[in-house]
């Protein structure tokens, strides 16, 4: 038997998601027509013996994740659960926590996920791997290639070619270590909870000694148990740590011009396993090129045209001659006859009027570096000017006929009354 976690977080994380992450859960923010943990679920509903999916995060419970849960139930027919932290307890304090949930029907192992990561996950692969160094007492760590320079804003593999054990780890290191990351992805044996256990009481037994001597009583007790530092960097050069390499589209979604980048891989994606999914050119249809998502329930004026890598959410409604690119349109968002929106997310009820403009800049890699992934900008630059990125226009929006918007970010619940560039409307 197999179980799978998926980290979640809490509504302190995400931040550098708003506006968007402040009406909805980042896990759950929809990227190619569906919520970003629907597409962990289903590669993990395609495991053998996979058994039950459970989420750890410190969200209060909420009628979205309520219903999303609801629904992954019934859809992949396997069992979901939501187990909330009282505090943010870190990326392996909650699996401690709520060891006794995990290792509740003895599985063999278990996957761990981070919610903030998108790609074609090789689980069955990364479990094939684990059989074959023997299973036992193993961790198997999800990895793939960067460039140098990207190398230092993820957790760095030195490891053995031959074998793939890892032989030093390194979390964000000051200097290049190696260019094979962490994919945030990973696969336990029970027996890590034994490891776990010996840093939970290690905490424990450093808070103790804290208080001795300061005799603080606002002191915060050190309760954060972090995966990557606390368990990886002793586990290296063990014979316990493995890495499994994979080639396969792969990004971290920290940013909405990530989400962009993400929508348009799995929009890839769907031409291999869910064509279904992807819209297509027909009499009395609109014009779709590329890969293109459109709900069964929006409504898209046959003249207008899509594509490539465009996803139109619920009831969202796109009039006469509208043209959208490379960008994401969410439920109940109404785009006006004539319109352009090109690279950019149109919050949930937005209203873009006639002839308008609404465009972002990409944030695409590198083309022309093997390996690079998507950088994750600072908003500001050092001189204090917005840097250019997609744009993002908050929940209920009223966006005027015949402005332009360029590189902007709006808040939810505005009117605006002109044009803006290069700004942030709150």
């Amino acid at each position: 038997m197999i179980k799978t976690i998926i980290l979640i977080g809490g509504p302190m994380k995400g931040t550098r998601f708003r506006p968007l992450s402040l009406e909805l859960p980042k896990p759950l923010f929809p990227v190619a027509g569906y919520p970003i943990i629907y597409h962990h679920i289903e590669a993990c509903s395609k495991v053998p013996h996979m058994k039950e999916v459970i989420l750890i995060g410190f969200y209060q419970p909420n009628d979205a994740l309520n219903k999303f849960i609801s629904n992954v139930q019934q859809e992949f027919k396997i069992q979901v659960r939501y187990l909330q932290e009282y505090t943010a307890l870190g990326t392996a304090g909650g699996l401690y926590h709520f060891r006794d949930q995990i290792l509740a029907g003895k599985p063999d192992s278990f996957f761990v996920m981070n919610s903030d990561v998108c790609g074609d996950f090789p689980l069955k692969e990364m479990l094939s791997f684990t059989v074959q160094k023997g299973g036992g007492s193993h961790c198997t760590v999800l990895g793939t290639e960067a460039t140098r320079q990207q190398s230092l804003n993820y957790g760095c593999i030195v490891e053995n070619k031959n074998t793939h054990e890892v032989l030093h780890y390194v979390e964000k290191p000051e200097t290049y270590i190696s260019t094979t990351i962490n994919c945030g992805v990973y696969l336990f044996s029970p027996d890590i909870f034994c490891t776990l256990e010996k840093i939970f009481k290690k905490n424990q037994e450093d808070n103790y000694k804290l208080h001795e001597r300061d005799c603080d009583p606002n002191m915060q007790m050190k309760e954060t148990i972090r995966l990557e530092q606390d368990i990886f960097v002793p586990m290296a050069g063990s014979g316990k740590l493995y890495v499994y390499h994979t080639d396969r589209f792969w990004s971290q979604i920290k940013t909405s011009g990530a989400a962009i980048y993400a929508n348009r891989h799995y929009l890839a994606l769907y031409q291999n396993w869910h064509k279904e999914r992807l819209a297509k050119n027909g009499e009395l249809k609109p014009q779709i090129i590329g890969d293109v998502y459109i709900h069964p329930t929006a409504d898209v004026h046959p003249t207008a045209v899509l594509g490539p890598n465009v996803s139109v959410g619920k009831h969202a409604v796109i009039g006469e001659g509208a043209r959208v690119r490379e960008s994401i349109v969410l439920e109940g968002a109404v785009l006006q006859d004539h319109c352009c929106v090109l690279y950019s997310v149109i919050g949930w009820n937005v209203t873009i009027g006639m002839w308008t403009r609404v465009e972002g800049t990409p944030n695409d890699p590198n083309p022309n570096k093997p390996f690079a992934k998507v950088d994750v900008k600072d908003t500001f630059s050092p001189d204090g000017k917005l840097n250019p990125s997609i744009t993002v226009i908050g929940s209920n929006v009223q966006v005027p006929s015949e402005v332009i918007l360029l590189n902007a970010m709006v808040l939810p619940d505005k009117s605006l009354a002109g044009s803006c560039k290069n700004q942030i409307i709150l």
